[in-house]
C-alpha cells in the first residue's frame, strides 16, 4: 500500500507505518500536480492536514485512492460524504490534538487576564521610559480561580478545556446542541483520577448570562454562533477565546464589543479571512492573537501520526 502524507507526518507516524508494512512516499506535491502524482504512483492512501484540498475532481480522477486521512479534527478541506459514496475510507484524528488546543485556550486566557498580550508589545517600546506607567495600566488583572468558564461545544477539545477549568478551580458550564450529562475525568501524575459530572445546556441565554471566560470549541459552522445578539446576552467584562474555526464568531461585532467594554479581552487563533486576517484585528490592543497554532505541538503531531497509522493498518487488514 502506497501512502502520500502530503502535508507531512511525524516521525512516530512514519515509523508506525513502516512497521505495519506500508510504503510512505517521500514527497510534497503542489495542489495542481497532485492528481498526476497520485495516478503515476498508484497512491492508495492520501494523508493531509489543512493545506491540501481533497475535492470531487481529485476523488473522481484518482481511482487508486482507498483511504483519505486528515491529521486533525475538522475535515472541511475534504468532500467527505462524496468520498465515502465512492467507497473510500475517510478518517481523522479527533482526539490526538485535544490537549494541545485546550492548553492554547488557557495560554490565551492567562495572557488576557494578566495583560501579557499587550505588555509584551509595549515593554520593548516603552519599558525603559514608562515602566511605572505601564505597571499602573495593567493593575486590574484578574485570577481564573472562582470564575465561571463557559465552553461552547463539548467534544474532545471542549472536555479538555473543561478539565483544565476544573483543575483551576473554576465553575464549568457547557453549551451543546442537545442538553446532556457528561462525565470528565482528571488524571494525575501518580495514577489517581477524579471524575466530575457536567450537565450541559442548549439554552444560549441561560448559558451566557454569568460566564466570565468563554471558550469556543465547535466544528466549522454555516453561520455565526456568536453575533451581536449573543454579545448582548453576555455580562460586562467577559473574556473570549476562539480556537475553533474562523466564521463562528462575528469579528466586526467582536471588535465593537471590545471597544464598548462589553468584552474585556479576546483571543483569536483562527480567522474569517485566514490566512490574511483583517488589519483592524491585528492592530487591536484588546486582542491576543496567534496564527492557527492550536494543535501545533510536537506532542500533538506525534499522537496524530500514530493514530493515523493505526487506523490505516486496521483498514488494510479489512481490504
Amino acid at each position: 500500500m502506497n501512502i502520500l502524507a502530503n502535508d507531512g507526518i511525524s516521525t512516530a507516524g512514519k515509523n508506525a507505518l513502516k512497521e505495519g508494512g506500508l510504503e510512505l512516499l517521500d514527497a510534497k506535491v503542489s495542489q495542481e500536480q497532485l492528481i498526476d502524482f497520485i495516478n503515476e504512483n498508484q497512491v492508495d492512501a492520501l494523508l493531509v492536514r489543512s493545506a491540501t484540498k481533497v475535492r470531487k475532481d481529485l476523488i473522481d480522477a484518482c481511482p487508486s485512492l482507498k483511504i483519505i486521512g486528515r491529521g486533525g479534527i475538522g475535515m472541511d478541506n475534504i468532500d467527505v460524504e462524496y468520498a465515502r459514496s465512492k467507497g473510500i475510507h475517510v478518517i481523522n484524528t479527533p482526539n490526538a490534538s485535544s490537549r494541545s488546543v485546550a492548553e492554547m485556550v488557557f495560554a490565551h486566557f492567562f495572557s488576557l487576564a494578566r495583560f501579557l498580550h499587550e505588555s509584551n508589545r509595549m515593554m520593548p517600546l516603552e519599558g525603559e521610559t514608562k515602566f511605572n506607567d505601564l505597571k499602573k495600566s495593567y493593575a486590574k488583572a484578574v485570577e481564573l480561580q472562582g470564575k465561571t468558564l463557559g465552553v461552547i461545544g463539548f467534544g474532545g477539545i471542549g472536555k479538555e478545556v473543561g478539565k483544565m477549568g476544573v483543575a483551576m478551580g473554576m465553575k464549568v458550564k457547557a453549551l451543546t446542541l442537545n442538553a446532556r450529562k457528561e462525565t470528565i475525568s482528571l488524571g494525575f501524575f501518580d495514577g489517581q483520577t477524579i471524575d466530575f459530572e457536567i450537565q450541559t445546556s442548549n439554552d444560549m441565554a441561560d448559558f451566557l448570562k454569568d460566564v466570565d471566560f468563554l471558550s469556543i470549541n465547535t466544528p466549522k459552522t454555516n453561520g455565526y454562533i456568536i453575533d451581536k445578539n449573543q454579545f448582548d446576552l453576555m455580562k460586562d467584562g467577559i473574556y473570549i477565546v476562539n480556537t475553533a474555526r474562523g466564521g463562528v464568531i462575528n469579528e466586526v461585532e467582536l471588535v465593537n464589543a471590545i471597544e464598548s467594554g462589553k468584552v474585556a479581552g479576546a483571543a483569536l487563533d483562527v480567522f474569517e479571512n485566514e490566512p490574511t486576517p483583517e488589519l483592524k484585528l491585528l492592530m487591536n490592543p484588546g486582542l491576543s492573537l496567534s496564527p492557527h497554532l492550536g494543535g501545533n505541538t510536537t506532542d500533538a503531531q506525534e499522537k496524530i501520526g500514530i493514530e493515523l497509522a493505526q487506523q490505516i493498518i486496521d483498514i488494510k487488514k479489512s481490504l
